[in-house]
Formats: structure tokens, sequence, C-alpha cells
């Protein structure tokens, strides 16, 4: 069984060969976060069983991104290349008077006329494709995430509209947040469309709708403005690609939607934060027909923690989980500045492979 064979066996909820392993649900150099010169030593070859394909960035893109590198990695602006999306965006969140460039709107023609990325632009497409088929090539599954501004729907709507003006307009104001939401799933639609075309195996939507304890906007608010949404985005990628799988990731605690989120389609969560959200409860439920792609350490595990713990929480959630519809992964983002987080992510590869074998 390869890499992609095994991959998608476990997101389809059956038993693999091995449990796979990631680094992500989206892109990630394996050689920024592993130990300079470790090599794994896997069937395949390869530290991780799935790789994200990204779309090719146009000349405007490239200059953004080119104008952020002087500037190096902060907190708050992130990477160059977050820098550089914010840019195209016209999202300012170093600066309190320019943070979110809706949230003086006046009108839903103020609404309409901002103007969003051209997801047209044939840059996008070039050579995607041949990523997708150099991938497979080497037997691994292709992963693919749409680009936004933080998530698909409800984040890339309040990062432009402001957290409290969007919450309101769902209340007050539904017409607003409709047309707002609509413009953001039409553009989803076009970029999941674009990857199911190229061929990709698994499709990552990404919005975070939950906190440390309950979600950001109920349930049914959730139902109401972004279910819909998210569900055609879904039904218009599978119209090309009828046998895409789909991954859904929200930080903390989303529980409340996980029925909804299988009705429409989604058959794994990521990352499945074990401060927040109960695996073992989750998998009571579900069983393994709901994958589970993450569940490995807590907030700072890999930064603080040491190489041995790391692997006795991989054979923790092996144990408790089984090996059934899991795909191991770091539940949070990864810093591979330290020399601990690279010893700690080496460890945690390592455990993958030995832990998660049949």
């Amino acid at each position: 069984m390869n890499a992609r064979e095994r991959f998608l066996v476990a997101l389809d909820g059956g038993e693999p060969d091995r449990v796979p392993r990631a680094l992500d649900c989206g892109y990630v150099d394996v050689q920024a976060v592993v130990p300079p010169g470790w090599r794994w030593r896997g069937d395949d070859g390869a530290a991780v069983d799935v790789q994200f394909v990204r779309l090719t960035p146009s000349p405007e893109d490239k200059a953004l991104r080119d104008l952020a590198f002087p500037f190096p990695p902060d907190t708050r602006l992130g990477t160059p290349d977050q820098a550089a999306n914010y840019a195209r965006w016209r999202y300012h969140p170093e600066s309190p008077q320019q943070r979110n460039p809706l949230a003086r709107a006046q009108s839903l023609d103020d609404l309409r006329s901002f103007p969003f990325p051209d997801v047209r632009t044939p840059y996008h497409v070039e050579g995607l494709e041949e990523q997708v088929r150099e991938l497979h090539e080497r037997g691994l599954a292709v992963g693919g995430g749409l680009p936004h501004l933080g998530g698909e729907l409800f984040e890339t709507a309040w990062r432009l509209r402001g957290l409290e003006n969007l919450l309101l307009d769902m209340v007050e104001r539904p017409e607003w947040a409709d047309l707002l939401l609509d413009r953001l799933a039409d553009m989803a639609r076009r970029n999941a469309e674009t990857l199911a075309r190229a061929g990709v195996d698994v499709l990552a939507l990404a919005d975070d709708v939950g906190m440390p304890t309950t979600m950001i906007v109920s349930p049914d608010t959730w139902r109401r403005f972004l279910k819909p949404r998210m569900a055609e985005v879904i039904r218009s990628a599978r119209a090309i690609q009828p046998d895409l799988r789909l991954l859904y990731h929200s930080d903390g605690f989303f529980e409340p939607i996980l029925d909804d989120l299988i009705e429409i389609g989604v058959q794994a969560i990521h990352p499945v934060q074990p401060e927040h959200m109960d695996a073992v409860r989750i998998r009571r439920r579900y069983g393994p027909r709901l994958a589970l792609w993450g569940t490995v350490g807590h907030q700072w595990a890999f930064q603080w923690a040491k190489p041995e713990e790391i692997r006795r929480e991989v054979r923790h959630r092996v144990e408790t989980l089984g090996r059934a519809g899991l795909i191991l992964c770091p539940a949070y983002d990864l810093d591979g500045a330290s020399p601990a987080s690279r010893q700690n992510v080496a460890a945690f590869l390592e455990a993958a492979a030995v832990c998660g074998a049949g």
C-alpha cells in the first residue's frame, strides 16, 4: 500500500497498513520543520503521506511578497506570504484604524464594489495539474486548500467587516451578511472547481468558528449563514470530481456542527485540539466514518515538550482512537525555528510510523 492508497483508505474510514501521517492540512515545507540532514526511512521515501499543491501566484502577488520579504516574521503579521496576502485584501491587522477594510461600509453597494482578488487569472492554474501528477507519481496523496484571508467564509468575512460588525449584521442586517458571504462563497466555489479539475484527492475547507469551550457563532447561526454556502462549494467541486474527499478545519470547539458537516459531505475534521475537542468521545459517537486528522499535542507541546512525550502522545492516540479513520498530525501550527521543535517533529514522524503500523 503506497502513501496515497493509505491516506484514501483512512479518509474513507478504513484501516490501512499503518496510520497515515501529515504535518498540517495545508502547505508545509517539511525541510523547514525537521532537523537539518534528517532523512525518513519510510517505504515511500517521504516524511508525510500527503502534500498540498499551491495555486501559482500572479506577478502582482510575487511583487507583494517581495515587498514584505525584508520584514521578519511577526506575531501580528505572520510570514511574508501572509503579509502579502493581507495586502491583496487590503487587510491591515497592524493598524487599528485600517484593520478591517469594510468596517465603515455604509451601504450594500459598498460591500458589492469592494475588489476581491481575481480568481480567474490564468496564473493560478499554470502548472497545477503538473504538481498533482508529479506527487501522484511519487505515490503521495495530494491535497488542495483554497486561497483566502484566513478562512473561506466566516473568517474572511469578519476580517473584512470586523467581527462585531459581522455578528451584528447577522442579527440586524442579514442582507448585508448574505451579500458578503455570497461573494466569498462564489470565489471559494471557483477555486474549489479549479482544484477539482487539477485532480487533487482531498479538498481542505477552513473556517475558524470555534473557541476553547464554545463556538463563536451559535450552531443555528452557522446553519443559517455558513452551512448552505459550504454545501454548494462542495457540490460544485464534486460535480467535477465525484470521489473528491473533503476535510474541514476549525480551531477550538465545534462539536455541535459535526452532524451537519457529515450531512454536507465532509469526511474528516482537523485538527481536533486535545484541549478543546474530546477525540475519544467523537470516535465513540461517529466511529471511523468521520476521520480524525490531527489530535497530537497540546498548544506548546512541539516547542517545549521532550521527544519522548511526543512519542507517548502518539502511542496514546493510536491506542485510544484505533487505526481506522485516523490521520496523525500535530494539532497546532508548527514552528521549525528552534532545535527542540525540530527534534519533536522528527520524534512525531518516527512514532507515527512505528505506533501506527498494523
